[in-house]
């Protein structure tokens, strides 16, 4: 006897029971980067790999982890469980973020800029991923320096952690950098 999807000229469906659906992950995850490491030892050479990873639920919250394993399925659920565990969470204005904010991590350096809304996501490799997974929709963003994923996603973070959500918060950040610059001038005459 035909089934309903039969009789409607499409094919049955495959595994599981009719009717479930699969749960959405809580986090969605993306590649950074994926690498075949070697040991060299008296035997030989001993591969393991390195995952990089990013996770984040497009809602203000995002990590990225990295983590070594005998083989590759391994290594991602280690740097997925490290990505957990360096989770921050930011307060998104809108679609964009609230200021302007740079920051550097290694020999990367990363700059974030707010857009208008409808802009979209201006912004490449690692830097892309991060705001991607964080929700930010709206960013306008350049990596400058190095270009190793591992150390401008840090960087990117970093950056987004620097961020102040009330305008107050701003103002005075923005007047200690001044004074600060203020004393470097004053030391440099």
């Amino acid at each position: 006897m035909a089934t309903n999807e039969q009789m409607k000229g499409g094919r049955p469906r495959r595994g599981g029971p009719r009717g479930q659906r699969r749960e959405r992950p809580e986090y969605d995850k993306k590649m950074l980067n994926l690498a075949r490491v070697t040991r060299v030892v008296k035997g030989g050479r001993r591969f393991r790999f390195r995952a990089t990873l990013v996770i984040g639920n497009r809602k203000g919250k995002v990590g990225v982890g990295v983590a070594k394993g005998s083989d590759v399925s391994d290594a991602i659920q280690k740097a997925f469980q490290a990505a957990k565990k360096n989770m921050i969470t930011v307060q998104l204005t809108g679609s964009s973020i609230a200021h302007d904010v740079n920051a550097k991590y290694g020999s990367a350096k990363v700059l974030l800029k707010p857009a208008s809304a409808g802009r979209g996501l201006i912004a490449g490799g690692a830097v892309r991923a991060v705001m991607d997974l964080l929700g930010a929709k709206d960013i306008i963003a350049k990596s400058l320096g190095s270009s190793n994923n591992l150390n401008v996603a840090q960087a990117t973070l970093l950056a987004l952690q620097k961020l102040r959500t009330r305008p107050e918060e701003v103002a005075v950040e923005k007047l200690v950098e001044a004074k600060a610059e203020e004393k470097k001038s004053e030391v440099a005459a």
